[in-house]
């Protein structure tokens, strides 16, 4: 544990953003998963459960969880599976 007092607001802070990163990064893994889930199940709410996952990557990229060519890559699996 860091002695000097910025440090330890640095700590804090770095924590704070991990907690919010995951939580984040989770949300998207779990949009994304739901949509396969679906579309695998035949489900009929696919084309809304596509468009929140598309909008979870977007939202995961923009905030710099993600990388553009990671965001890009899973929304064209996406899509090709909901084309299919």
């Amino acid at each position: 544990m860091p002695i000097i007092k910025s440090a330890i607001e640095r700590v804090k802070t770095n924590e704070k953003a991990s907690a919010r990163n995951s939580a984040q990064l989770s949300q998207m893994r779990t949009a994304v998963k739901k949509f396969e889930t679906a579309k695998t199940a035949g489900a009929d709410n696919v084309e809304e459960l596509f468009n929140q996952a598309v909008s979870a990557v977007d939202k995961a990229y923009s905030k710099g969880l993600i990388k553009a060519n990671k965001a890009a890559r899973d929304k064209s699996r996406m899509a090709a599976r909901l084309a299919k």
